[in-house]
């Protein structure tokens, strides 16, 4: 083991069924007076009794619930002017990781150091003086244990990042009822992009011993749990191994981070707006593909975390291990066309060339991509 990995934790972790009910507690503990709550239309009602338990200790509490879908430059610079105009001491992401990431975002810039674009990359963020907790309602981004916050420049129709150990909330209140709502699309998209998490940090040319173990466990849970909780929102216990494989996405995110499948789905989302899980799953299988051969051995552990019983052939093994990605984005109704979305063939070229902009994530994939080689995965994945 001689390559070094940097773990920034969460200050302190509340997993499971009903500990959403101390946020307020570990918030009015720390004397806030103004606490500002980001979320979105179908996620505000879950936090009423938050609300209600802060406002009862005297904070003015103040709901921003305008995260749209996935969150963009204007979005975030609206949500920081209401959070400056409360006079925000304390910040709440709840919801899932655009409401997250923006909550994030806002809390990172309540002090009016640096603009955004400042802070775009890997640690060009200052710092953060504001108290932050997130509390997820999906299980699919980690956001609330990444030092990672994706906006949408809309002048540049691409997701940009910002990566900062700043990033990282204060606490996180990982609640799987919060989760129980879910309908089963957004289910099987938000899941599907914890999967991914996992398999790309796990094949990765970073990939090291400790986020193994991470990974590995995360392909498990939702190998064993993801059909599960679309076909049946209310099964508490397959909702509780999501939400634990989510968070164990979101804890390789930092150290090691995805690879060419996210590179690849950004420009989907940022010319079409395809959401991002579902990105993922146009694309993950292709990627696969075209990266199994640079690291059979660690894609066929992947297949046995699937399920699979190991072959003399590595290769052998992670072959079967891709018809098992196929067959659970297919059990889980996701889309496998880019042509569902009315996306052109004549697109490809200028997403490919968005693609290859996106360096800090195709530098960690396994196998070189060159603008071919995404221009004939997209091609696939018509």
């Amino acid at each position: 083991m001689s390559e070094i990995v940097t773990l920034h934790q969460l200050r302190k972790l509340v997993f499971g069924a009903g500990c959403s009910d101390q946020c307020a507690g570990d918030i009015v503990a720390r004397q806030a007076r103004s606490v500002f709550v980001v979320t979105s239309p179908p996620t505000r009602a879950l936090g009423d009794k938050i609300y209600a338990q802060l406002r009862a200790a005297g904070s003015l509490v103040t709901i921003w619930d305008s995260v749209q879908g996935e969150p963009t430059l204007r979005d975030f610079q609206a949500a920081l002017a209401a959070a400056k105009d409360a006079g925000t001491d304390a910040v709440i992401g709840l919801g899932g990781g655009s409401a997250m990431d923006v909550a994030k975002l806002v809390a990172a810039f309540l002090d009016g150091r640096q603009e955004v674009h400042q802070a775009f990359g890997v640690g060009n963020l200052a710092g953060r003086s504001v108290y932050l907790a997130c509390l997820p309602t999906t299980s699919g981004t980690g956001s609330e244990a990444s030092p990672i916050a994706i906006l949408l420049d809309e002048a540049d129709d691409l997701k940009k990042g910002v990566v900062s150990p700043h990033l990282v909330p204060d606490a996180a209140f990982v609640d799987p009822l919060l989760t129980i709502s879910m309908p089963a699309a957004i289910t099987a998209a938000t899941g599907i992009d914890a999967f991914t998490h996992c398999v790309e940090a796990y094949a990765n040319r970073f990939a090291h011993p400790i986020i193994d173990t991470y990974a590995l466990q995360g392909i498990r849970l939702i190998a064993r749990s993801l059909e599960r909780a679309v076909r049946d929102g209310n099964d508490v216990a397959a909702r509780s191994d999501l939400s634990l494989a989510s968070l164990y996405g979101g804890m390789c995110l930092g150290p090691v981070n995805t690879a060419a499948v996210h590179a690849l789905s950004y420009p989907l989302g940022g010319e079409f707006h395809i959401p991002h899980g579902v990105s993922n799953a146009l694309l993950l299988p292709h990627v696969l593909e075209f990266n199994l051969s640079a690291a059979p051995g660690r894609y066929a552990d992947i297949a046995e975390a699937l399920g699979e019983s190991r072959s003399v052939e590595d290769l052998e093994t992670a072959l079967r291990g891709l018809q098992r990605v196929r067959d659970l984005c297919k059990r889980c109704g996701l889309p496998s066309s880019m042509s569902e979305f009315n996306v052109p063939q004549s697109a490809v070229d200028r997403m490919a060339k968005a693609a290859m902009t996106v360096k800090r994530l195709l530098d960690r994939n396994l196998r070189e991509v060159t603008e071919q080689d995404a221009r004939d995965i997209y091609m696939k994945a018509f």
